[in-house]
Formats: structure tokens, sequence, C-alpha cells
């Protein structure tokens, strides 16, 4: 996969807004402090959405994901009952909620990694990125693969 700005023009737009807000926090853990706090704002899921069919595998905090496509584009809701699991899922979900499956399937998010985002995270939290971005590029491979 390549990062390709022309592709994506939306996605790329808000890479370079999160890049920018994340890169402005100096401190590794006043950035997942941030994270947390915005987690906080995006409302909870409906109990009906808390069932196994949507929970993330692999992961010791339970994860919700929801996937679905309106109009043409990916939307991606999440939630936890760990706040900081919250949080880093909903970094992903909400970068790429609004993205067509093309997009999404041509950024990934490896850029985190350019604000430390990774570096700072427990190997069970680096594995909650790596799953949540599993689900989300499978679901925009099967949305683009429809006719």
């Amino acid at each position: 996969m390549v990062d390709d700005f022309a592709k994506t023009p939306v996605l790329a737009a808000k890479r370079v807004a999160l890049l920018a807000r994340l890169g402005a926090v100096r401190h590794p853990q006043e950035r997942l402090q941030w994270l947390v706090e915005q987690a906080r704002l995006r409302p909870a899921l409906a109990a009906e959405w808390r069932t196994e069919t949507h929970r993330v595998p692999g992961c010791v905090a339970n994860l919700w994901l929801i996937a679905e496509l309106r109009d043409g584009r990916c939307e991606f809701r999440c939630d936890s009952d760990s706040q900081i699991v919250r949080a880093v899922a909903g970094l992903l979900c909400e970068f790429y909620s609004g993205a067509t499956p093309a997009e999404v399937l041509a950024m990934d998010p490896v850029f985190l990694d350019q604000v430390g985002i990774n570096q700072h995270l427990t190997a069970n939290r680096r594995n909650v990125l790596s799953r949540v971005w599993e689900r989300i590029r499978t679901f925009a491979e099967a949305c683009a693969s429809q006719p």
C-alpha cells in the first residue's frame, strides 16, 4: 500500500490536521490524555451493538467496532470498556469515517508513527491499533470488491 495524497484528498487533509494537533503536544502522556478526552466526546455504542458479532477478537479489553457503508462512504464507530482502548480505536474510526473504500485502502495508518503514538503504547494497545486497522481494511476491501 502506498499513501497517495492525490487519491485521498479528504484523508490527506485529515492526516495533516491530526499530525499537526498531535505534534503540538510534546509529551507522549499528554498525547494519550488528549486522545482519551476526544474519546469521551464520542457517544457510547448502544447495548444492541455490543455483541460478539461486533467484538474485535484478540484485544484484552472488550472492544466493539461497527462498520457501515452509507452513500458510498465508510462509517466506523467503536466502543470499549477501557478508556485508552476506546481512545486508540476511536482515533482510527474517526480518521477513516467519511472516506470511500478506495480512499481507506490508499492510506495506511503508519503515519501515526510520525507523532510517536505507537512507540508510547503498550504491546496490548499496539495490538488494538493493528486489529482495528485490520477490521477497517477488510471492510473496505469487501466494499471495494462489490459491483
